[in-house]
Order: C-alpha cells, then sequence, then structure tokens
C-alpha cells in the first residue's frame, strides 16, 4: 500500500468516527483558546486528520490522491520515499500555528482539516512541474500553469484572510503551500536552479 492511500485511508475511518462522535471530535480538533499548555500541542497534528463535513472530507482527500501520488514516486526518486510522509505531517503542524497564535484569545475559534497537509503537496508538486497545467475545479474546462495557478492561489488566501467573512483557515492555506514549496526546494535545491531558469525563459 502506498503512503498517500494509507493517509486517505486512515483520515476517512478516523473523520467518520468524529463525525458521530463529539468527544472524539473536540479531543482532536485544533482549539488554540485551551492550547496553553505543550499536553495540548498534539492538536496541530490530529485536527488534520478530521473534517467538517463529507464535501470537506472528499475534497481534500481527492486532491491529495491527484498530487499524492505523483509526489510519492518522485520523492521516492531524489531521495527517500518516507519524505513525502514527513512533508505531509510536517505540513498539517506548520499550517496550524498560524491559526493557534492568531487565535490564542478567541474562545469560539476551532479549526480542522487536511488542508495545510494536502497544500503542501500540491505547492511541492508545483516546484516540480511549474509548467503543468491544472483544472480549476469551479471552472471546468479551464485549464493554466501550475506556477500561475501557485500565485493565484496565494493571493486568494491573502486577501480571503485579510477579509475574514468566511470560517475556512485561509492562513493554513498559504502556509502550508509556501513550506511544501520550500521543503521541495531543501529536498531538491538543483531543481530549484532549472525552475528559475525556466520562469527566466518563459514566452
Amino acid at each position: 500500500m502506498s503512503y498517500t492511500i494509507f493517509i486517505i485511508a486512515a483520515t476517512v475511518l478516523i473523520s467518520l468516527g468524529a463525525f458521530s462522535n463529539d468527544q472524539v471530535r473536540n479531543k482532536l480538533i485544533l482549539f488554540p483558546y485551551g492550547m496553553d499548555r505543550p499536553s495540548e500541542y498534539y492538536r496541530l497534528l490530529t485536527s488534520g486528520f478530521i473534517h467538517q463535513d463529507i464535501p470537506h472530507l472528499a475534497f481534500n482527500m481527492y486532491a491529495l490522491y491527484i498530487f499524492g501520488e505523483y509526489m510519492e514516486a518522485q520523492f521516492a526518486d531524489i531521495s527517500f520515499r518516507w519524505m513525502y510522509i514527513v512533508l505531509y505531517v510536517t505540513g498539517i503542524i506548520i499550517a496550524s500555528v498560524p491559526a493557534m497564535i492568531k487565535h490564542r484569545n478567541h474562545r469560539y475559534y476551532s479549526a480542522l482539516g487536511a488542508s495545510g497537509g494536502v497544500s503542501a503537496i500540491v505547492f511541492a508538486f508545483i516546484y516540480f512541474n511549474p509548467w503543468a497545467r491544472m483544472g480549476l475545479i469551479f471552472i471546468p474546462g479551464i485549464r493554466i500553469p501550475a506556477i500561475i495557478f501557485a500565485v493565484l492561489y496565494l493571493l486568494y488566501s491573502v486577501y480571503s484572510s485579510r477579509a475574514g467573512k468566511d470560517n475556512i483557515g485561509h492562513d493554513a492555506h498559504m502556509m502550508g503551500g509556501l513550506y511544501g514549496f520550500f521543503f521541495a526546494y531543501l529536498v531538491d535545491p538543483t531543481h530549484g536552479k532549472i525552475f528559475i531558469e525556466g520562469i527566466q525563459n518563459f514566452r
């Protein structure tokens, strides 16, 4: 079984369990106000394995499957396959940190979902494939270069985070994406030179 399939299976099982058990959900969710001691910091990771509802779960796991299988093979080729697990897990944790800091005094704030880890995987893919064509799920038939998608994604995340008009973790999306890109660069800095040359020579 690939790491990607294992992560998806574990996330689906845990999320389904949390749907029907508020005690499990409350134990795993990111709750900055209650994370005033290190023993509660595990939530930075566990919140990435539960979701709000079926569509939220399905969207994240679909994106992980699409990009995860490729990135798992990529890491196996240039380094070690287990680096994929490291990226995903640390992506969830690091993407959760801004929310923990930003909302530490907000009693009613909580967050959940694998978006931080998934964003890290997607942006690692973009690092290795900046000119690959990526579709826009809300605009069927439109495909744009991955690097353009990354810029639009980050701009949207920054705008939406500042607007604060919804409960979506836009900070996690942005931080997870940037972290995934940086992680891929650390693993294979040589490819970064190719990436920059490709942008400079783009027509």
